[in-house]
């Protein structure tokens, strides 16, 4: 009878620990959500020296940068505080896998590769906070 009681009881707990709302899980993707808004300097790590700005409202927007502005369907492979990693889908306008690791909320390393325009496409960059969007 104890252990019917026991089992009865760990199985309780059980369920009690599944019931817990999601609410009390840190949101998808909140890595991203910490950057610093603003002007953002992208360093291509190609040998090359070039770079190009960006401006972030959301540090999501590094998640598709050869699809900027798409709609497209996303996986995320990996979410932790300091790396993310999410693979895209743009039906009919090709795909792309980023992983984003944070070594700052101004300062980060991207990976990415996939078909954009028909064409594959891969770099690894450093995008560094460096100031404002306006001016």
């Amino acid at each position: 009878m104890r252990q019917l009681i026991w089992l009865t009881a760990s199985a309780l707990t059980g369920w009690v620990a599944l019931a817990v709302p999601a609410s009390s899980q840190r949101p998808a993707l909140e890595m991203l959500n910490q950057l610093e808004p603003g002007r953002w300097e992208i360093r291509l790590r190609d040998g090359s020296r070039r770079s190009y700005p960006i401006c972030l409202n959301s540090g999501h927007k590094f998640i598709q940068l050869r699809h900027e502005g798409l709609n497209c369907e996303r996986l995320i492979v990996d979410d932790r505080d300091d790396l993310i990693t999410v693979q895209y889908t743009c039906r009919g306008r090709g795909y792309g896998r980023t992983s984003v690791r944070r070594e700052t909320n101004r300062l980060v390393q991207i990976e990415t590769q996939g078909i954009a325009e028909g064409l594959p496409f891969e770099f690894a960059a450093e995008a560094r906070h460096t100031g404002d969007c306006s001016g």
